[in-house]
């Protein structure tokens, strides 16, 4: 099954839809507890980054019976340094996200941490692809 999202640039009222709704999905479709947190924490930090830092993007969803793999592609202004924004603490998160609470500098270390895989291709100027993926089973 593919699911497609968009997501809404520094729509912070929007934030976390795409991944509410495929939580609700894993759940329907009997998809194991633990999986559908890991999934759920994965996919809302890096839509959050979306909103946060890439004026939104496109968020595709692909499940079967072994993974789940999220993709996220934006045209945001990209990552210049990766190993540093890897680095928890770091963030980039202007004035207005972070009186929201958001831009804490955890939301790519929860995600490496949650995820069985994370893979980030990012040019600087044309946007940044984030690939997670997740085992259903184990």
């Amino acid at each position: 099954m593919n699911f497609e999202y968009q997501v809404s640039g520094e729509d912070y009222s929007l934030a976390g839809r795409a991944s509410s709704d495929i939580k609700k999905k894993l759940k329907q479709l009997g998809i194991p507890s633990p999986v559908i947190k890991k999934t759920a924490i994965s996919m809302y930090e890096a839509e959050i980054n979306m909103v946060i830092h890439a004026d939104g993007g496109v968020i595709e969803v692909c499940l079967d019976p072994d993974q789940i793999k999220i993709v996220l592609k934006d045209t945001g202004p990209g990552i210049p340094d990766l190993e540093q924004a890897m680095q928890e603490g770091f963030s980039t998160a202007n004035e207005a996200a972070r009186e929201l609470g958001f831009g804490a500098g955890m939301g790519l270390m929860n995600i490496q941490r949650n995820s069985d895989s994370l893979h980030i291709d990012s040019i600087v100027g044309e946007g940044t692809t984030v690939t997670i993926l997740l085992k259903v089973n184990g």
